[in-house]
């Protein structure tokens, strides 16, 4: 099992990371009047990710996803115990978190945006959210990969800011059409706030499963390997 340190950290920045997510889509609304956007609320999840990982990172490893933890356990990386701690802890921060901006802000920001529920577009299908999902959590678990796993070019890296900014990218390109979660604790927290379960087996699936091919592709066919073995570096705790 991983140190209550880890716990603590976890829960800390997946609740800093929604927060800043789930505050800036219902400062958006007319309730509120923001007027800040799509990009307005992108920056807010890609920032909120970047501090969170830059300043305990070096706690848990820095996941504050399920997707995450799943996919770096589908590689050896993270045990099961912590994997399966981690994800608890995640969802209980993800609760809390939509829980505060439920309290903060009006009840009518709250019901216009449906408290921030990351939801398709009334075009999109069930396989739009899939595949949407899949593509933009293969991107973020890839960033991942790159900036805090991969131990070739550490002179040209950003660290934290290359998942941050791939946050921002893919909520940028997949916001419209699925509200670009790409993790299921951002989905999950103002789902069980709000009661609102409608399409919420997709934004498991498509990002978990999104999360561990692209873990098991940069693993495998990436990274590079040292004396034989895995590369001493990694973005997990095990």
């Amino acid at each position: 099992m991983p140190k209550i340190q880890a716990l603590l950290a976890e829960f800390i920045g997946t609740f800093l990371f929604f927060f800043a997510g789930i505050g800036a889509i219902l400062g958006n609304t007319n309730a509120v009047g923001s007027h800040g956007g799509l990009i307005a609320i992108a920056f807010a999840h890609g920032l909120g990710l970047t501090i969170a990982v830059m300043c305990l990172g070096g706690v848990s490893g820095g996941h504050f996803n399920p997707a995450v933890s799943i996919g770096l356990m589908s590689t050896g990386r993270v045990r099961p115990a912590t994997a399966g701690a981690y994800v608890v802890v995640q969802l209980i921060a993800a609760v809390a978190a939509a829980a505060a901006c439920k309290f903060v802000f009006p009840e009518a920001a709250v019901a216009e945006a449906n408290l921030g529920i990351p939801l398709p577009a009334a075009f999109a299908g069930n396989h739009t959210v899939l595949l949407v999902e899949f593509i933009l959590t293969f991107f973020l678990m890839t960033a991942i990969y790159g900036t805090a796993i991969e131990p070739r070019g550490a002179g040209v890296k950003i660290g934290a800011f290359g998942i941050g900014l791939t946050v921002m990218m893919d909520i940028l390109a997949g916001g419209p059409v699925t509200g670009a979660s790409m993790n299921p604790a951002r989905s999950f927290g103002p789902a069980f706030v709000q009661g609102y379960w409608t399409w919420h087996p997709l934004y498991w699936i498509a990002p978990v499963a999104g999360a561990v091919a692209a873990a098991l592709v940069y693993e495998h066919l990436i990274l590079e390997k040292k004396n034989g073995g895995r590369s001493c570096r990694a973005a997990s705790v095990r």
